[in-house]
This record gives C-alpha cells, structure tokens and sequence, in this order.
C-alpha cells in the first residue's frame, strides 16, 4: 500500500487537519493517511504540549469513523527531539510491504534543506505540499521531481489559536470533531 505520512504534534488536532488528509485521501493514489503524533518536535518548545498519550488519544476520537486514516505512535519509542529520517527508516523497517509518502505544509519545504538527512528522504520517497495561507513564494526544492505540489483547501485555523481560545475561555465549537472537543472541555486541558 501507499501510505501518507501526516506528521505534527497535532496539539490539539483540528479540522484543519482532518480537511488536509482527507484532501489528499481522496486527490492522490495515497490508499490511506496516517497521522504521526510527534511527541518532540525539534523546533517547538516542549513546554507548550500535551503528553503525547493524550494528543493521540484525540487523535484517535478525531478518526475513528474514518477508516481511511489510521494514527501512528512510532515515534513515541524512538530517540528525541523526533527526526523525520529516523522516523521513516523505522517505518520501512516494521512495514516493508509498504511505500511511504511524507505530507507536509509549504511552511515545512521552505526549511525542507535543513532537516536532517533530507536529501536521503527525497531519494527514497515522494513528498507531497499543501500550499500554506500566507506562504506565497515557491521554495527551490519545489522543483524536484520527488516533491509533488497541491491546492488544498485550507482553514485558517491552527492549534495554538485554539489553545489560546481555550484560555480566553472562548467556544472553540466547529474547530475540531465533536468528539475532541468534548474530551478537550471534559478534563480542562489547555486552560492553564
């Protein structure tokens, strides 16, 4: 199978997320998206984030009705800060059988050049972008044939936005699943 690889810390998951992977479920020969809970990403602050249990766990409430995506711990075992290359040469390793796609924002191939061992990933798999609001210039390795550009519809929304509406103790209603919400209100995350 050809798999999507959507990684973020998904803190908290939003619509906006769930609009990108479906997007791409449904426009590209991807078979399936799964969303990797990245429980330290090199270049967010710790402190900002929910334990990486709970973030997968709404994950997991956000698509369960959707047989389409599937949510991935692996990087849960792996050394941290999470780099993506490591990531993937673990996910090569425990499924063979399948090929991996890596999903990212435009925001992320603007400093593609610096992840770690980014030329590797290119060579060993297709990246494919979702243009970002507000990132209007088309970085140099958009033109490499393993990088594939896409017009996604996009919200205007981000995790922090809703961490922040939560804290000024606004409804945070419509910008994330029902089911995420609900949990979100039930146990008071976000309102320190």
């Amino acid at each position: 199978m050809k798999i999507g690889l959507f990684f973020g810390s998904f803190n908290p998951v939003h619509t906006g997320h769930l609009i990108i992977a479906s997007y791409m479920a449904d426009y590209t020969e991807l078979d399936e998206i799964w969303f990797v809970v990245s429980p330290q990403n090199p270049f967010k602050q710790q402190d900002e984030l929910l334990h990486e249990k709970t973030r997968l766990a709404l994950l997991q409430l956000a698509i369960a009705d959707d047989k389409r995506f599937k949510a991935s711990d692996i990087e849960f075992d792996l050394a941290r800060p999470s780099y993506t290359d490591d990531t993937l040469q673990a996910l090569r390793e425990k499924h063979p059988e399948n090929t991996f796609t890596l999903i990212i924002g435009g925001d992320n191939l603007k400093s593609f050049h610096k992840w770690k061992n980014y030329a590797d990933i290119l060579l060993n798999h297709d990246v494919y972008v979702y243009a970002r609001i507000g990132i209007v210039e088309r970085p140099l390795l958009a033109n490499h044939p393993k990088i594939k550009m896409f017009e996604v519809p996009l919200l205007n929304i981000s995790s922090t936005y809703i961490r922040e509406t939560l804290q000024e103790g606004k409804s945070i209603r419509y910008m994330l699943p029902e089911a995420v919400r609900n949990a979100i209100e039930e146990k008071g995350y976000y309102k320190n």
